[in-house]
């Protein structure tokens, strides 16, 4: 039996008695019979639901440490079980009539999260996605400063300026530096315009997972007026790790502890989280941002006089099976630097670690950057030192690689421009722009599994002439 066919084995070791257990809930009521225009016979059942096994076939094996490529992996059983329960009732969480249970789990995981990057009083929910989540703080950032600009760097995630247009709101791109973190003196020079409301700091940009240095924002604050908001969609869950000189370098950690002192976050319990899609999440560290949200529908009713989560969200409808998969989660994982999560995430952070150990010590291999974090860059200088050369290498080799028949392994590439090279001089830049390889090393298995991706990742080099 497979690893994965292990997990199998115990969520359907532990489904029947949960599902006995949600009979005996709905049992409460008058009893009834379902409709039968929703019956689906057996044998159609049956067929429809192994053709769906066969689509789903074409797949990448986003489960496996085989798949070191984009920021993709399964959620974890208990997650996946919760899930599927909690959709059985199918709660809302836009009001607290549409999902008393739910709403009262998401308010408790949200300020589990609050309270892991040191927010005291706060105001936030989940959110359908990291782009959503993202678009509503700066829909707050715009109505607390509607005519002054937003700013993020060259590296930000690009929904960033996507959604500003959204929202009309005015931007500004700071560039960034050699370690792909927003350049403060660039920076400096745009606040002294006074034109910028909010900047965007990134911890775990999407391209390097490289860590804006936000505790010197902080000190660019004290001299300017401007608020902070820090898009951690994906590395946001490495906080637990900021105590720790062992796993995040100085920079790095000294950025996530000054998160507590900034306006707004966002994270995405779907990547780090161990969650299904969608579960992202903002919270904002000024409840009084409130104020934003409030509306006077008239088919809007009440069963309580909370405060409830549609009064706090620019989305209405909201699976609340997601809250109740994150809640889950958490009993199970808390968010322990020694405990629950972060052992998880320590195994991750050292995957990228040892590998980018074992691309520096082979000969005609180099590192982009140092990983900051999961997600490691790289590129191979055996065909020689014009950039057009790696990029044709990092294509070829890619697609042996993924269409490997016996082993196939996954990796993303990465297309960059000079100066994001860490100083390599000797480069020849005959075009605009290099591909490199990319890795995303956030599954804990990938830990024992790196000296096998980088065994692979050099037999097909040594194959094609690239080392």
């Amino acid at each position: 039996m497979s690893e994965n066919g292990k997990i199998l084995e115990i969520i359907a070791d532990l489904m029947p008695e949960a599902l006995r257990g949600v009979d005996r809930l709905q049992s409460r009521w008058d009893a009834y019979s379902i409709d039968e225009s929703l019956a689906v016979p057996d044998a159609q059942a049956r067929d429809v639901l192994g053709r769906l096994v066969d689509r789903l076939k074409e797949n990448y094996p986003f489960w496996h440490p085989s798949y070191a490529g984009q920021m993709l992996k399964p959620p974890h059983y208990i997650a996946s079980l919760a899930y599927f329960l909690a959709q059985q009732i199918n709660p809302n969480n836009h009001a607290l009539d549409g999902g008393p249970a739910t709403a009262k789990m998401e308010v408790e995981a949200v300020a589990e999260l609050a309270g892991m990057f040191g927010y005291g009083s706060w105001l936030g929910h989940l959110t359908s996605s990291g782009t959503i989540a993202n678009l509503e703080a700066l829909w707050v950032a715009r109505s607390l400063h509607p005519d002054k600009a937003i700013a993020f760097s060259s590296e930000s995630h690009y929904t960033h300026r996507r959604m500003c247009e959204v929202i009309g709101a005015a931007t500004v791109e700071i560039p960034v530096d050699r370690a792909g973190r927003m350049d403060l003196d660039a920076l400096r020079e745009e606040l002294g315009k006074g034109s910028i409301g909010t900047v965007v700091m990134t911890t775990g940009t999407t391209a390097l997972g490289a860590v804006d240095p936000i505790d010197s924002a902080l000190e660019l604050r004290r001299e300017f007026d401007f608020r902070i908001h820090v898009d951690a969609a994906y590395g946001g869950f490495y906080r637990l790790l900021a105590e720790d000189d062992r796993w995040l370098d100085a920079t790095s950690a000294a950025a996530f502890r000054a998160i507590a002192e900034t306006d707004s976050i966002v994270v995405d319990p779907h990547k780090h989280g161990l969650q299904p899609y969608g579960c992202g999440s903002v919270i904002f560290r000024d409840p009084s941002v409130g104020r934003f949200y409030k509306h006077d529908s008239p088919y809007t009713y009440f069963t309580s006089d909370e405060l409830h989560l549609g009064e706090i969200s620019l989305e209405c409808s909201r699976a609340g099976a997601a809250a109740a998969a994150l809640w889950a989660t958490l009993q199970c994982f808390p968010l322990q630097a020694e405990a629950g999560l972060g052992p998880v995430l320590r195994k991750t952070r050292q995957a990228a670690l040892d590998w980018a150990d074992l691309i520096e010590g082979t000969p005609g291999l180099r590192l982009v950057l140092e990983p900051e974090l999961d997600i490691l860059a790289f590129y191979s200088v055996g065909e020689g030192k014009n950039v057009s050369g790696i990029s044709r290498l990092t294509h070829r080799i890619f697609a042996e690689l993924m269409n490997d028949p016996d082993h196939p392994l996954y990796l993303a590439k990465l297309n960059l421009k000079p100066g994001m090279l860490r100083a390599r001089d000797d480069l020849v830049w005959d075009a605009r722009t290099v591909t490199v390889f990319r890795s995303v090393l956030m599954k804990p298995e990938h830990l024992a599994y790196v000296p096998r991706l980088h065994a692979r990742l050099i037999e097909q080099l040594k194959n094609l002439g690239g080392v």
